[in-house]
């Protein structure tokens, strides 16, 4: 209790309850806690809202017990001293707005449906870019055993113009792309071809842990107040305003074939609404976010994943590949000489021993069995006409030793 106060400054028991004990049926445990430790002198009633919930902040001694309780690298919310009238008496502080109840509700419904414990959140983290401006996240949430280690939140109650958010997300943008110290310009412009290896020259991942998706941390707002249209349109104006941002790109050299995006640098942008959080029975548990640029309402995790980034991407390419060994393999096909005396298409090792002969041969339009035929025939004709002529001279020269016997014999 003592330290979800020091984070968030101010809050409700409803608020607390939902935060820290959200599987008890009430309230009730949380509102005896704070009493008892309002009579230990550690809280204290700040003042009662109109909703007639009592908003509860720390004294001094219990911001000095949430200090020490608080792990370091956790910022303790400043101490919200007590108001006094000219005549001493305790005076209710009106300084609770409705952003800041939203924020705190926020936190409340993600936190009671798991994501993170108080811990897991800060509020108001700088984000400082060079020219000046410094861009504070109205919460910070690490949850990753719900499968978001880190994600940041903007709460918006329709009171500002959507120009506004869309620079919110520019400037993240920018933030998320400012290099680490000392990180190389070149060889970061080089990796930007390389997807995920870009972010090894960028200074976010020094300040966030690895997202476990494409792209940088995600951004999420959360909208509530006004009517259920006036939101539907303000989210509408938002998509369209801020899709250079939040859209991904075509990998490089994708070629036909390649629907995947490119999501290593952009923005995943989510969208909900408190009311449609507190509406579904699942809380922010359930499919009650939107990825811009999707028109389906998802989990958070659901949202977050990239189904249609590196995952197809691995799937189209290796698809693409073959269909290019294919068409490639047809091509080829196409080009097999085709044998002059059977028909037959020729074999690998004949075409490539035709390929690599230096000069033209008299039997390059034959395929290998036929040549070996004609060699075999040519060979034939050739041993028939050695014997031939072996025979022929056999016979010239018996004849002639006949003939030179028959001489003997008549001079006798």
């Amino acid at each position: 209790m003592l330290r979800a106060l020091g984070i968030f400054q101010r809050a409700t028991a409803d608020q607390l309850w939902r935060m820290l004990r959200p599987a008890d049926a009430h309230d009730r445990c949380t509102r005896d806690t704070l009493n008892a430790l309002k009579d230990d002198g550690k809280v204290r009633v700040e003042t009662r809202l109109e909703s007639g919930h009592q908003l509860w902040v720390l004294t001094e001694r219990g911001h000095r017990e949430a200090r020490l309780l608080l792990p370091k690298g956790i910022r303790v919310s400043a101490l919200r001293k007590p108001k006094f009238d000219a005549r001493g008496e305790p005076v209710a502080d009106d300084g609770y707005d409705e952003h800041a109840a939203a924020v705190t509700s926020t936190t409340a419904v993600l936190t009671g449906a798991g994501f993170g414990t108080p811990l897991s959140w800060q509020t108001e983290i700088a984000h400082r870019l060079p020219y000046g401006y410094t861009q504070y996240a109205d919460l910070t949430m690490r949850a990753p055993d719900a499968g978001v280690p880190a994600m940041l939140l903007e709460i918006d109650r329709v009171n500002e113009p959507v120009d506004d958010l869309v620079a919110k997300v520019r400037r993240y943008t920018e933030w998320f792309e400012l290099l680490a110290p000392k990180a190389d310009p070149d060889h970061e412009r080089a990796a930007r071809r390389e997807g995920a290896a870009v972010h090894g020259f960028r200074l976010w991942p020094r300040l966030y842990p690895a997202t476990g998706r494409e792209g940088y941390v995600p951004v999420a707002f959360v909208f509530t107040g006004k009517t259920a249209a006036q939101r539907e349109s303000r989210i509408r104006r938002l998509e369209q305003a801020a899709h250079t941002y939040f859209a991904g790109e075509p990998y490089p050299g994708g070629g036909a074939g390649i629907t995947a995006v490119d999501y290593h640098r952009a923005v995943p942008v989510v969208v909900t609404e408190l009311e449609r959080i507190t509406a579904d029975l699942k809380g922010a548990a359930g499919k009650v976010w939107r990825r811009l640029g999707r028109e389906e309402w998802q989990t958070l995790r659901e949202a977050l994943d990239n189904p249609d980034g590196d995952q197809l991407y691995a799937v189209q390419l290796k698809q693409a590949r073959r269909r290019l060994a294919e068409r490639e393999a047809a091509e080829r096909e196409a080009r097999r000489p085709v044998c002059t005396s059977c028909g037959n298409r020729f074999s690998d090792d004949r075409w490539q021993q035709v390929r690599q002969s230096g000069w033209p041969g008299e039997r390059d339009h034959l395929c290998g069995p036929c040549e070996q035929d004609d060699l075999a025939r040519i060979e034939a004709e050739r041993l028939a006409r050695r014997q031939a002529e072996e025979a022929a001279a056999r016979a010239v020269a018996e004849a002639e030793v006949k003939k030179s016997r028959g001489l003997f014999g008549r001079r006798r």
